[in-house]
């Protein structure tokens, strides 16, 4: 009877343990949420929700207006996610990065917190808006580019990668949808004449050889063409700086023809292409032959053989008979004179990525393709600002 007792007490005392712990957990997550610092961009009076912009790799971003108090105004472009973990990351890298005049800037020390319309947590990145959109969109507008604006923007995205290696991470997701475009007007006449270009979207990047990293998780089938993804990033997983060489070439190959890389082949003969060594996109007879070397450097087999970002802004196809200082990104604006003048998009809504629903196609591969994608991640309740 004594034990009988005894064990009764013990189921007791459990029991009563059990629910001191889940209130003392409820009492220290209800604290940390109301010392939580929540608010967001549509919270403040100052801020004027313009509109959608479009959507990232894992985040949309939206447009506000900023109106001081005497009356100026100025515009904020504000990338939003509900993936705490991928948006504090690249907060972390833009935030490493910051200075970098071919790099998006970021106008915070610390992410943004606060809910949406249905109560969830969302996290927010202040940023510069380019009003002249994407590259992508710029493209797609003035179809091909001509030599001396080709040779100007490959010069700036070398510029930007020269910082992301230096700082031992690979972008991972390089292409014309995340590279921003910033008109440049002249002074005395208050007209465009050319665009800087700055590299955004960091939600992939990753430390160079981060082979097993829990960002990159492998799904199949694969959704999607990693149209601008080197062989041995498909095949092997592989996370090197050659990489974003070689996402390099498949650009400027783009803005030479107007086509994304591989457009000669069809949507369901890509698995012969992809992850084999000896395929290349293929380059057509009007690429000026400084181009064509150019490309074939970036479109290496071997990843060692496409040299680095520094090394590429000495090559011929960009120094030429001009001899540009290869790291120059302060020079005046008469440095820009000499590039073509391109046309815009023609609207606002042009220069934006377009809002209407992503047709995504399903491939199931006879072989495992080993690029390894992001999954979503959940909310989660605690966060801790990145400075």
């Amino acid at each position: 009877m004594t034990m009988i007792k005894l064990g009764v007490f013990v189921v007791l005392l459990v029991f009563f343990l059990a629910g001191v712990v889940t209130l003392s957990q409820g009492f220290i997550e209800t604290n940390h949420t109301e010392k939580a610092k929540v608010w967001r961009f549509s919270d403040i009076p100052s801020m004027k929700f313009v509109k959608f912009l479009g959507k990232g790799s894992y985040g949309s971003v939206h447009l506000y207006r900023h109106t001081t108090h005497d009356g100026s105004t100025s515009f904020i472009a504000a990338k939003s996610s509900s993936d705490r973990r991928t948006i504090q990351r690249e907060f972390r890298v833009l935030s490493q990065l910051k200075g970098s005049p071919r790099i998006v800037r970021v106008f915070s020390s610390s992410l943004h917190e606060g809910l949406d319309r249905i109560g969830n947590r969302v996290y927010e990145i202040p940023m510069e808006y380019a009003s002249a959109g994407t590259l992508s969109s710029f493209i797609r507008v003035n179809k091909q580019l001509n030599d001396s604006t080709v040779k100007d923007f490959t010069r700036m995205i070398l510029q930007g990668l020269v910082s992301i290696h230096s700082h031992g991470y690979v972008h991972c997701d390089l292409k014309p949808g995340n590279l921003l475009l910033f008109p440049v007007y002249d002074q005395q006449t208050s007209t465009n004449h050319t665009y800087e270009l700055k590299i955004a979207d960091f939600g992939l990047t990753l430390k160079e050889g981060e082979e097993e990293s829990d960002n990159w998780k492998y799904h199949s089938p694969y959704v999607g063409t990693p149209v601008y993804m080197s062989p041995e990033s498909v095949r092997d997983g592989t996370v090197g700086k050659a990489l974003d060489l070689w996402s390099l070439g498949c650009i400027v190959l783009e803005m030479y023809t107007g086509k994304r890389p591989w457009s000669e082949v069809s949507f369901y003969d890509l698995e012969d292409f992809l992850g084999e060594d000896k395929k290349v996109p293929e380059i057509p007879d009007t690429v000026p032959s400084d181009a064509r070397q150019f490309l074939d450097k970036c479109f290496a087999v071997k990843p060692e053989d496409r040299g680095t970002a520094s090394e590429l802004l000495l090559h011929p196809f960009l120094v030429g008979d001009d001899k540009k200082i290869a790291d120059d990104t302060t020079a005046p604006t008469k440095r820009w004179r000499r590039m073509g003048i391109m046309k815009p998009p023609a609207k606002l809504e042009d220069s934006v990525i377009k809002t209407k629903a992503l047709k995504v196609k399903m491939i199931s591969f006879k072989k495992s393709l080993k690029l390894k994608i992001p999954p979503p991640r959940p909310p989660s309740s605690t966060f801790v600002p990145v400075h």
